[in-house]
């Protein structure tokens, strides 16, 4: 379920390559896949919210969640999604496999978190790969890889406060119902966006190939890794579950040359490599060897929770 949850979430890049063939843009490809994932998140938050152990929310949770949705459902997809408009699926991926390291990173600045200095060396050798990929594929692709991967760094960076934000209240209400209603407050957000920039006459007028797609973004690369994932957790533990989640990046870089005819060049693979081995360093068991005090932002249980969020 881990391993497939990853492939499929970092899948969603593969459909939005193909939905931009047919001259649609990335809040055109984010509108529909918030509509048509929405009546399964719904029915996912109504079952969540009638099991009679379900805790109570006050005004400050929904207000977080609300916060929540518009970091990582909203802003954070738009911008990976306006990123892909300018870059490889491959170093999409990479970049948003950052997510740890900038959660890490978040600890540090804003919760006050000590650091091992094994993650130190995790940090270095995440940021080395994507480096080493980057300037690759800015020689074999050209200046627009800049614009490109600034979006898709924005989009992690988002996702990351969404990570670092939602670790206490997942443990008060549950990770399923926090998905379920950050999706309903992000699909509420894209919609606006959407009125506010355009004719929503416009989603209905697009080429039939296009639905098909964004249907196949909704269910088996939105709604189902986030249930595969939460699964895997329930059984394997989060740290596990976050160490299978790398089979996500590593996947699309050969799925990107398969599908899309994207080029892969040997420095590309050593760099993928070298972030791979990073970001392994930093989730697996016994890697934050600094003890970090129970508070009420950042107790030891937020972090594996963190790193197996999705979005």
């Amino acid at each position: 379920m881990a391993a497939t949850g990853a492939i499929l979430f970092s899948a969603k890049a593969i459909l939005a390559k193909f939905q931009y063939r047919y001259g649609v843009d990335s809040l055109d490809v984010l509108a529909l896949r918030m509509l048509l994932s929405l009546p399964l998140f719904v029915a996912l938050g109504v079952r969540e919210t009638r099991r009679p152990d379900h805790a109570p929310m006050s005004r400050r949770d929904f207000g977080l969640i609300v916060i929540l949705g518009v970091l990582g459902y909203y802003l954070s997809s738009l911008l990976d999604f306006w990123g892909l408009e300018y870059v490889p699926v491959s170093l999409e991926r990479l970049i948003l496999f950052l997510n740890p390291t900038f959660v890490l990173l978040i600890g540090v600045f804003a919760f006050k978190r000590r650091v091992a200095r094994r993650e130190w060396l995790a940090l270095a050798v995440s940021y080395a790969g994507v480096s080493l990929v980057f300037v690759e594929s800015l020689r074999v692709q050209g200046e627009h890889i800049l614009l490109g991967s600034a979006l898709v760094l924005l989009a992690a960076l988002s996702y990351a406060l969404y990570l670092s934000m939602s670790g206490q209240l997942i443990k008060r209400i549950g990770s399923l119902r926090l998905v379920a209603y950050a999706m309903t407050i992000s699909t509420a957000a894209t919609l606006t966006h959407y009125l506010v920039a355009r004719d929503p006459s416009h989603l209905l007028e697009l080429p039939a190939p296009v639905y098909g797609l964004a249907a196949i973004n909704a269910f088996f690369c939105t709604f189902l890794p986030v249930t595969f994932t939460m699964g895997a957790v329930a059984r394997l533990g989060a740290g596990t579950a976050a160490q299978l989640s790398v089979l996500g990046p590593v996947s699309l870089v050969f799925l990107g040359a398969w599908l899309l005819g994207e080029p892969i060049t040997a420095v590309q693979l050593v760099g993928t490599a070298v972030v791979l081995g990073g970001v392994l360093l930093l989730t697996r068991p016994g890697a934050n060897s600094v003890p970090v005090a129970e508070t009420a932002h950042n107790a030891p249980e937020d972090s594996d929770a963190q790193r197996t969020g999705t979005r």
